[in-house]
């Protein structure tokens, strides 16, 4: 079975920092990129980043030049560190994997998340 496995949220203060982890089992971890997700209160689920399985990695404007995006494949475990937290960064953070497999379906897994909180 896939599993995702988010840890590392809490509370900072502005400026500080955080290192998000993703724990992951039940598939070939370096044959899928991976994302990592957030999502605020009252607003829709929107990327965060993304890296291939090569490395290549991709952010979205709000967090360029502080978060980054990155993968250990000998243990399976999606990271982001995230530096200079700001309070609009506050928001339940996801890690997902688009599988397709070779039975014609698509499976979008998502870990439970872990709350990050900026606030002074």
């Amino acid at each position: 079975q896939v599993q995702l496995v988010e840890s590392g949220g809490g509370v900072v203060q502005p400026g500080g920092s955080l290192r998000l982890s993703c724990a992951t089992s039940g598939f070939t971890f370096t044959s899928y990129p991976m994302s990592w997700y957030r999502q605020a209160p009252g607003k829709e689920r929107e990327l965060v980043a993304d890296i291939s399985t090569i490395g290549n990695t991709g952010y979205a404007d709000p967090v360029k030049g502080r978060f980054t995006i990155y993968r250990s494949n000998g243990k399976n475990t999606l990271y982001l560190q995230m530096n200079n937290l700001k309070p609009e960064d506050t928001a339940v953070y996801y890690c997902k994997v688009t599988i397709r497999p070779l039975d014609g379906r698509t499976y979008v897994y998502w870990g439970q998340g872990t709350q990050v909180t900026v606030s002074s």
